[in-house]
């Protein structure tokens, strides 16, 4: 457990997280453009931002965002996500927290929903979330294979926790998806995973971005199907096996930004930050068309 260090107040989260979704239009940074050749171009992220704690180990949420922010990103990914979880993150929602001090749109995806553990608090919540600064035209959140590390003798189950958002990006539609493949040795679960995701995934046309942690490195045998639809975009810049986790002492590439046919990749490259645990990967892609 992380220890919780003062931050802003998470009061009127719930409202927050409605506002924040209508200021999706609001600007990080540097907009992202339309080119009437290159079609659309925007900055994405993935991010395991581990609860809100850095590689040290403390909790500090504004240290996260201003990791974020340096990188003037139009979507970012994020993994680890705590809303009104517990402690560790002072009960804070992070997603509506991140979402407002951006000014980006957000959508959270539970994957764990808990009854509250203090009384007159609300459920316990813990997942993945998108932040854009497009508008979110529409959003859910899926369910894939999971081995609950919250329910005893668990056994391999469908469950939520992959959100699929669709952005409108300077007229260009595109399908997000982020996700947190399980940690576990054993590649079995994280096989069935991506079996799960490629279908759903499949039910979708137009241009498609996958971020997130896979827990595995590029040339993993559970991963292969994926590359038969998806790019990685560090490998495309020359980057394939940069490593992004632990961020202190980086030795294995688990982070990912991928993308379907018919997008390219202007730029790669993996942050040196320790906000988390892990180094976040950001990549500069374009061709996305109206």
């Amino acid at each position: 457990m992380f220890p919780p260090k003062p931050h802003p107040s998470r009061h009127g989260s719930r409202a927050a997280a409605a506002l924040a979704l209508l200021l999706g239009t609001l600007a990080l940074g540097p907009p992202a453009h339309a080119d009437g050749r290159r079609g659309v171009r925007l900055r994405v992220m993935a991010y395991n931002i581990q609860a809100g704690a850095g590689a040290d180990h403390v909790f500090d949420l504004e240290r996260q965002a201003r990791a974020i922010e340096s990188e003037h990103p139009d979507v970012v990914g994020l993994e680890e996500v705590d809303v009104d979880w517990a402690a560790r993150s002072d009960y804070t929602d992070e997603a509506s927290w991140l979402a407002r001090r951006l000014r980006m749109g957000v959508f959270f995806a539970p994957i764990y929903t808990l009854p509250p553990d203090r009384t007159g608090a609300p459920e316990r919540r813990f997942g993945i979330a998108v932040l854009s600064r497009f508008p979110i035209l529409r959003a859910q959140n899926l369910q894939i294979t999971r081995l609950s590390t919250q329910t005893p003798d668990a056994v391999p189950a469908p469950a939520p926790g992959f959100p699929e958002v669709l952005i409108n990006a300077h007229g260009a539609r595109i399908w997000v998806y982020v996700t947190h493949l399980d940690y576990r040795s054993d590649p079995g679960v994280r096989k069935a995973q991506v079996a799960d995701m490629n279908s759903l995934m499949a039910r979708r046309h137009g241009p498609k971005l996958l971020l997130g942690d896979f827990n595995a490195e590029p040339d993993a045998a559970e991963l292969a199907p994926l590359w038969t639809g998806l790019t990685d975009a560090l490998t495309v810049a020359g980057q394939r096996t940069t490593p992004t986790w632990p961020a202190d002492a980086p030795a294995k590439r688990i982070d990912y930004v991928t993308f379907s046919a018919g997008v390219g990749v202007s730029g790669a490259h993996v942050p040196d930050t320790l906000a988390s645990d892990h180094r976040p990967v950001v990549a500069d892609l374009r061709g996305f068309r109206s």
